[in-house]
Protein backbone atom coordinates (compact mmCIF):
# COMPACT_ATOMS: atom_id res chain seq x y z
CA UNK A 1 0.00 0.00 0.00
CA UNK A 2 1.40 3.02 -1.14
CA UNK A 3 2.04 5.69 1.32
CA UNK A 4 0.38 8.15 -0.79
CA UNK A 5 -2.28 5.85 -2.12
CA UNK A 6 -5.42 9.13 -1.39
CA UNK A 7 -3.85 11.09 -4.42
CA UNK A 8 -6.55 12.51 -6.50
CA UNK A 9 -9.00 11.13 -4.29
CA UNK A 10 -11.51 12.93 -1.49
CA UNK A 11 -11.87 11.86 2.09
CA UNK A 12 -15.28 13.43 4.52
CA UNK A 13 -14.56 13.16 8.74
CA UNK A 14 -16.94 13.87 10.61
CA UNK A 15 -16.74 15.14 14.11
CA UNK A 16 -13.05 15.95 12.97
CA UNK A 17 -12.28 18.80 15.05
CA UNK A 18 -11.00 16.42 17.79
CA UNK A 19 -10.35 12.85 18.94
CA UNK A 20 -10.27 9.58 17.10
CA UNK A 21 -11.83 12.43 13.94
CA UNK A 22 -9.03 14.04 14.08
CA UNK A 23 -6.29 11.37 13.96
CA UNK A 24 -8.75 9.79 10.95
CA UNK A 25 -7.80 13.77 9.31
CA UNK A 26 -4.38 13.97 9.87
CA UNK A 27 -3.75 10.37 8.79
CA UNK A 28 -5.78 10.84 5.26
CA UNK A 29 -3.96 14.13 5.01
CA UNK A 30 -0.69 12.04 5.53
CA UNK A 31 -2.03 9.64 2.65
CA UNK A 32 -2.49 12.18 0.58
CA UNK A 33 -6.49 12.38 0.31
CA UNK A 34 -8.20 15.95 -0.23
CA UNK A 35 -10.25 16.72 2.60
CA UNK A 36 -13.63 17.63 4.25
CA UNK A 37 -13.64 18.42 7.56
CA UNK A 38 -16.77 18.81 9.36
CA UNK A 39 -17.98 19.40 13.09
CA UNK A 40 -19.82 22.21 14.89
CA UNK A 41 -17.14 24.46 16.02
CA UNK A 42 -15.72 26.68 12.87
CA UNK A 43 -12.81 27.43 14.90
CA UNK A 44 -10.96 24.39 15.31
CA UNK A 45 -12.21 23.20 12.29
CA UNK A 46 -10.49 26.12 10.10
CA UNK A 47 -7.32 25.49 12.66
CA UNK A 48 -7.16 21.67 11.54
CA UNK A 49 -7.64 22.45 8.25
CA UNK A 50 -4.82 24.93 8.06
CA UNK A 51 -2.20 22.98 9.68
CA UNK A 52 -3.32 19.85 7.33
CA UNK A 53 -2.83 22.05 4.53
CA UNK A 54 0.52 23.25 5.38
CA UNK A 55 1.92 20.35 6.63
CA UNK A 56 0.63 17.90 4.08
CA UNK A 57 -0.23 19.89 1.21
CA UNK A 58 -3.83 18.67 0.71
CA UNK A 59 -6.69 21.01 -0.32
CA UNK A 60 -8.98 21.05 2.73
CA UNK A 61 -12.78 22.30 3.12
CA UNK A 62 -14.80 22.59 6.00
CA UNK A 63 -18.47 22.25 6.46
CA UNK A 64 -19.78 23.56 9.55
CA UNK A 65 -22.62 21.04 10.61
CA UNK A 66 -24.70 20.14 13.73
CA UNK A 67 -25.67 16.40 13.22
CA UNK A 68 -28.00 16.37 15.43
CA UNK A 69 -30.51 18.94 13.16
CA UNK A 70 -32.59 16.35 11.11
CA UNK A 71 -31.72 17.93 7.51
CA UNK A 72 -27.85 17.93 8.38
CA UNK A 73 -26.81 15.35 6.01
CA UNK A 74 -28.51 16.65 3.25
CA UNK A 75 -26.78 19.98 3.68
CA UNK A 76 -23.60 18.32 3.81
CA UNK A 77 -24.45 16.76 0.57
CA UNK A 78 -25.66 20.04 -1.26
CA UNK A 79 -22.39 22.06 -0.14
CA UNK A 80 -20.41 19.46 -1.65
CA UNK A 81 -22.41 19.65 -4.97
CA UNK A 82 -21.55 23.47 -4.81
CA UNK A 83 -18.28 22.33 -3.86
CA UNK A 84 -18.16 20.17 -7.05
CA UNK A 85 -16.44 17.57 -4.77
CA UNK A 86 -17.27 13.91 -4.57
CA UNK A 87 -16.65 12.09 -1.41
CA UNK A 88 -14.63 8.42 -1.80
CA UNK A 89 -13.77 7.93 1.61
CA UNK A 90 -16.26 8.50 4.25
CA UNK A 91 -15.62 8.61 7.60
CA UNK A 92 -18.92 8.52 10.21
CA UNK A 93 -17.14 9.31 13.27
CA UNK A 94 -19.33 11.80 15.35
CA UNK A 95 -20.38 10.95 18.49
CA UNK A 96 -20.90 11.70 22.24
CA UNK A 97 -22.32 9.81 25.40
CA UNK A 98 -25.24 10.65 27.54
CA UNK A 99 -24.50 10.01 30.99
CA UNK A 100 -27.71 8.51 33.26
CA UNK A 101 -30.17 5.92 33.50
CA UNK A 102 -33.21 5.91 30.99
CA UNK A 103 -35.89 7.81 32.36
CA UNK A 104 -33.11 10.18 34.06
CA UNK A 105 -32.92 11.37 31.06
CA UNK A 106 -34.77 13.89 28.67
CA UNK A 107 -36.49 12.66 25.78
CA UNK A 108 -35.17 15.48 23.85
CA UNK A 109 -32.01 14.60 24.75
CA UNK A 110 -32.35 10.39 23.27
CA UNK A 111 -33.86 12.31 20.74
CA UNK A 112 -30.94 14.11 19.13
CA UNK A 113 -28.40 11.01 20.80
CA UNK A 114 -29.70 8.99 18.29
CA UNK A 115 -29.68 11.49 15.65
CA UNK A 116 -26.25 11.90 15.86
CA UNK A 117 -25.30 8.75 16.37
CA UNK A 118 -27.52 6.09 13.99
CA UNK A 119 -29.91 8.86 11.67
CA UNK A 120 -27.24 11.14 10.41
CA UNK A 121 -24.87 8.06 9.79
CA UNK A 122 -27.32 6.40 7.71
CA UNK A 123 -28.26 9.43 6.02
CA UNK A 124 -24.89 10.74 5.16
CA UNK A 125 -24.08 6.96 3.53
CA UNK A 126 -27.44 6.85 1.87
CA UNK A 127 -26.30 10.50 0.23
CA UNK A 128 -22.69 9.81 -0.64
CA UNK A 129 -22.38 5.22 -1.44
CA UNK A 130 -24.19 5.41 -4.89
CA UNK A 131 -21.25 7.78 -6.17
CA UNK A 132 -18.82 5.80 -4.82
CA UNK A 133 -20.73 2.76 -6.34
CA UNK A 134 -20.83 4.32 -10.21
CA UNK A 135 -17.19 5.10 -10.07
CA UNK A 136 -16.32 1.70 -8.65
CA UNK A 137 -14.13 2.96 -5.76
CA UNK A 138 -15.34 3.99 -1.79
CA UNK A 139 -14.39 3.51 1.52
CA UNK A 140 -16.57 3.59 4.68
CA UNK A 141 -15.68 3.39 7.92
CA UNK A 142 -17.97 3.78 10.67
CA UNK A 143 -16.28 4.48 14.36
CA UNK A 144 -18.49 2.13 16.39
CA UNK A 145 -17.10 1.05 19.93
CA UNK A 146 -16.48 -2.54 21.95
CA UNK A 147 -19.33 -1.05 23.74
CA UNK A 148 -21.39 -3.04 20.97
CA UNK A 149 -19.82 -6.07 21.60
CA UNK A 150 -20.52 -6.95 25.34
CA UNK A 151 -23.44 -6.99 27.73
CA UNK A 152 -24.43 -3.33 28.40
CA UNK A 153 -24.44 -2.26 32.00
CA UNK A 154 -26.30 0.44 33.26
CA UNK A 155 -26.23 3.98 32.52
CA UNK A 156 -25.29 5.07 28.83
CA UNK A 157 -28.73 3.11 27.78
CA UNK A 158 -29.00 3.86 24.63
CA UNK A 159 -24.72 4.13 23.74
CA UNK A 160 -24.16 0.46 23.34
CA UNK A 161 -27.40 0.11 21.38
CA UNK A 162 -26.05 2.17 18.81
CA UNK A 163 -22.70 0.96 18.51
CA UNK A 164 -24.17 -2.45 17.91
CA UNK A 165 -26.66 -0.94 15.18
CA UNK A 166 -23.52 0.41 14.06
CA UNK A 167 -21.62 -2.66 13.55
CA UNK A 168 -24.05 -4.66 11.80
CA UNK A 169 -25.10 -1.88 9.84
CA UNK A 170 -21.21 -2.03 8.68
CA UNK A 171 -21.47 -5.92 8.14
CA UNK A 172 -24.43 -5.27 6.00
CA UNK A 173 -23.18 -2.66 4.06
CA UNK A 174 -19.56 -4.77 3.61
CA UNK A 175 -21.20 -7.34 2.26
CA UNK A 176 -23.30 -5.74 -0.29
CA UNK A 177 -21.06 -3.65 -2.46
CA UNK A 178 -17.80 -6.02 -1.98
CA UNK A 179 -18.24 -6.55 -5.51
CA UNK A 180 -18.53 -2.83 -6.47
CA UNK A 181 -15.31 -1.89 -5.03
CA UNK A 182 -16.60 -0.24 -1.60
CA UNK A 183 -15.39 -1.42 1.55
CA UNK A 184 -17.07 -0.95 4.64
CA UNK A 185 -16.02 -1.33 8.17
CA UNK A 186 -16.94 -1.05 12.01
CA UNK A 187 -14.38 0.10 13.80
CA UNK A 188 -14.32 -0.69 17.77
CA UNK A 189 -12.09 0.86 19.86
CA UNK A 190 -12.70 0.49 23.78
CA UNK A 191 -11.21 3.51 25.98
CA UNK A 192 -9.53 6.49 24.04
CA UNK A 193 -7.70 9.16 25.08
CA UNK A 194 -10.00 12.32 24.11
CA UNK A 195 -12.14 14.89 25.17
CA UNK A 196 -14.90 12.43 25.05
CA UNK A 197 -15.36 11.89 29.03
CA UNK A 198 -14.69 15.50 29.60
CA UNK A 199 -18.04 16.18 28.03
CA UNK A 200 -19.86 13.20 29.70
CA UNK A 201 -18.56 14.66 32.75
CA UNK A 202 -16.88 10.76 33.72
CA UNK A 203 -13.11 11.75 33.62
CA UNK A 204 -12.36 11.63 37.59
CA UNK A 205 -13.65 8.67 37.49
CA UNK A 206 -12.15 7.15 33.89
CA UNK A 207 -8.83 8.54 35.28
CA UNK A 208 -8.61 5.87 38.00
CA UNK A 209 -9.30 2.86 34.86
CA UNK A 210 -5.55 0.97 34.73
CA UNK A 211 -3.29 2.45 31.54
CA UNK A 212 -3.41 -0.70 30.11
CA UNK A 213 -7.08 -0.11 28.99
CA UNK A 214 -6.31 2.91 27.21
CA UNK A 215 -6.11 3.80 23.44
CA UNK A 216 -4.45 5.73 21.11
CA UNK A 217 -7.04 7.99 18.65
CA UNK A 218 -3.98 7.81 16.13
CA UNK A 219 -3.26 4.17 16.76
CA UNK A 220 -7.08 3.53 16.52
CA UNK A 221 -7.84 5.65 13.28
CA UNK A 222 -4.17 3.58 11.66
CA UNK A 223 -6.27 0.35 12.79
CA UNK A 224 -9.22 1.06 11.07
CA UNK A 225 -7.76 2.37 8.22
CA UNK A 226 -5.65 -0.73 7.31
CA UNK A 227 -9.09 -2.80 7.96
CA UNK A 228 -10.95 -1.06 6.00
CA UNK A 229 -8.61 -0.61 2.97
CA UNK A 230 -8.23 -4.61 3.59
CA UNK A 231 -12.00 -5.12 3.50
CA UNK A 232 -12.90 -5.98 7.27
CA UNK A 233 -16.07 -5.60 7.82
CA UNK A 234 -15.06 -5.12 11.89
CA UNK A 235 -11.73 -4.77 13.60
CA UNK A 236 -11.31 -4.25 17.10
CA UNK A 237 -8.45 -2.20 18.58
CA UNK A 238 -6.15 -2.93 20.56
CA UNK A 239 -4.65 -6.90 21.89
CA UNK A 240 -6.96 -5.94 25.20
CA UNK A 241 -10.02 -5.08 23.42
CA UNK A 242 -9.70 -7.76 21.17
CA UNK A 243 -8.83 -10.68 24.16
CA UNK A 244 -12.06 -9.08 26.09
CA UNK A 245 -14.68 -9.09 23.33
CA UNK A 246 -12.98 -13.37 23.02
CA UNK A 247 -13.28 -13.84 26.77
CA UNK A 248 -16.83 -12.45 26.41
CA UNK A 249 -17.77 -14.98 23.78
CA UNK A 250 -16.50 -17.55 25.58
CA UNK A 251 -18.45 -16.81 28.86
CA UNK A 252 -21.91 -17.71 29.77
CA UNK A 253 -24.36 -15.41 29.02
CA UNK A 254 -25.81 -14.52 32.50
CA UNK A 255 -21.61 -14.32 33.85
CA UNK A 256 -20.87 -11.91 30.67
CA UNK A 257 -23.71 -9.31 32.21
CA UNK A 258 -22.79 -9.52 36.09
CA UNK A 259 -18.88 -8.78 35.00
CA UNK A 260 -20.14 -5.88 32.49
CA UNK A 261 -22.54 -4.56 35.65
CA UNK A 262 -20.22 -4.33 37.74
CA UNK A 263 -17.63 -2.87 35.66
CA UNK A 264 -19.89 -0.30 34.56
CA UNK A 265 -20.87 0.76 37.88
CA UNK A 266 -17.15 2.11 38.34
CA UNK A 267 -17.38 4.96 35.71
CA UNK A 268 -21.03 5.10 34.27
CA UNK A 269 -23.62 7.64 35.98
CA UNK A 270 -27.21 5.52 36.82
Amino acid sequence: MSERDGRGRTALVTGASSGIGRAFAELLAEKGYALVLTARRRDRLEALAAELRQRHHVETFIIVADLAEAGAASTIASELRQKELTVDFLVNNAGYGVPGSYTNVTWADHSRFMQVMVTAVLDLTYQLLPGMIERGWGRIVNVASVAGMIPAPAGHTLYGASKAFLIRFSEALAAENMDRGVNATAVCPGFTLSEFHDVTGTRDRMNKMPGILWLTAPNVAREGYDAVMRGDPVVVNGWIYRFLVWLNGALPRRLGRWVSGRAGRRYRKA
